[in-house]
């Protein structure tokens, strides 16, 4: 559980939190308190981060304290259990903007999603693809920079040796890949349920570092994001990364948003170090580590070629980076590794941003998602906010 000792004492942290009987709030983390600041001039999280200056803003707004972290803490983990749809908890810090991410953004991973087109979503044939693929890269895609001479005299072996894929193509081509991971509100925040698929068998956290960006291309601040992943799913057929990536409750972001100012810049996020750990039911433990330092795009360049001239984003957008994590430890049977079991407890944890914490499940036993963006202006609109 995340308690005030885990946010650094001179950052901005802002959130949202449903407040019973009356709603979505935009909240400041205060030491030990949470503070409401939601006004007239800044009703949503969009609207704060439209702003010139959203961390000097945050910092100054007026507000109401409407309960301490702890108790904020406990009633998240306590609603996602009862499924309490009215309790007060936290929410994903998003609001209006849109849900984007990044993928193959990392050597290591990359390596990762060739095994699972290889293995065409057979988790069987997973360990010997390995093997083999290993064997001919080896090292050769470490501090390789997309789009450079060298990656492509990397592609031209790879090519030879027929272990081309479409992931090597957006992991060292010049051109990243985002897609759309979740709808507008509809990812979950802290202490929530999050959701597989039913059809998927072979699948796992993606712990992540998420940018916030408003409609202008500025980075204002990052949180921490779990981009579910459906190795099965998406191994078949790029062609079903919609199915694999956005589906009820499969999107996590939070706790809080890091809003950037003289302490917290993006130099930070490009030498953050995210650590995470599963724990299943059955007494199985997963630990795993992400390092931004060894990311093959930087991340200015991923969102510049996800907003600009070519397309914009007026609400602003919320960009997953990628992870280096691909688990491979084995936990049902042996060369299979890793899936998960349903209530396996998924934590990620990074120093500036706190921990974020979620329970798995299926997606059709998790909460339906029913409070999207025309409930929030009318919510809105109700209390006079707009």
């Amino acid at each position: 559980m995340i308690s005030t000792k885990d946010f650094d004492p001179k950052g901005i942290y802002v959130g949202r939190v449903w407040r019973p009987d009356l709603g979505p709030a935009l909240v400041r983390l205060e030491g030990g308190d949470v503070v409401d600041i939601t006004s007239r001039a800044c009703p949503t999280m969009h609207d704060l981060l439209e702003g010139d200056h959203p961390a000097e803003t945050a910092r100054a707004a007026k507000g109401e304290v409407i309960c301490g972290l702890d108790d904020l803490v406990a009633s998240s983990l306590a609603a996602a259990q009862t499924g309490d749809a009215n309790a007060l908890r936290l929410l994903a810090p998003p609001d209006l903007q849109a849900i984007k991410a990044s993928g193959v953004t990392f050597a290591e991973s990359m390596v990762e999603r060739v095994i699972e087109e290889q293995a065409a979503g057979n988790a069987d044939l997973a360990d010997g693809i390995r093997a083999r693929v290993k064997a001919v890269i080896g090292d050769s895609l470490s501090g390789i920079k997309p789009g450079s001479d060298a990656a492509m005299k990397v592609k031209s072996v790879l090519q030879e040796e027929g272990l081309w894929s479409q992931y090597l193509e957006v992991g060292i081509g010049p051109d990243a890949e985002v897609f759309t991971k979740s709808q507008p509100m509809g990812s979950v925040g802290y202490g929530a349920l999050v959701g597989l698929h039913p059809m998927s068998s072979w699948n796992n956290p993606e712990p992540e570092i998420v940018l916030a960006i408003n409609s202008k291309g500025t980075i204002v601040g990052a949180t921490l994001g779990n981009d579910v992943n459906l190795r099965d799913v998406e191994g078949r057929s790029a062609l079903l990364l919609g199915k694999a990536k956005d589906n009820n409750a499969s999107c996590s972001i939070g706790p809080f948003l890091r809003l950037f100012d003289d302490s917290f810049s993006l130099d930070d996020v490009r030498t953050a170090e995210l650590s995470m750990r599963v724990e299943g039911t059955d007494g199985f433990v997963l630990e795993g580590h992400s390092s931004m330092t060894k990311i093959s795009r930087d991340p200015a360049d991923i969102v510049a070629q996800t907003i600009g001239r070519h397309h914009q984003y007026p609400d602003g957008f919320f960009l997953f980076l990628g992870t280096m994590f691909a688990p491979v430890k084995d936990r049902d049977a042996a060369g299979q590794g890793f899936t998960h079991h349903g209530d396996d407890v998924v934590t990620i944890t990074e120093a500036w941003l706190g921990s974020l914490q979620n329970t798995v499940r299926l997606s059709t036993e998790c909460p339906e998602w029913c409070f999207g963006t025309a409930a929030l202006m009318r919510n809105l609109a109700q209390r006079g906010l707009i």
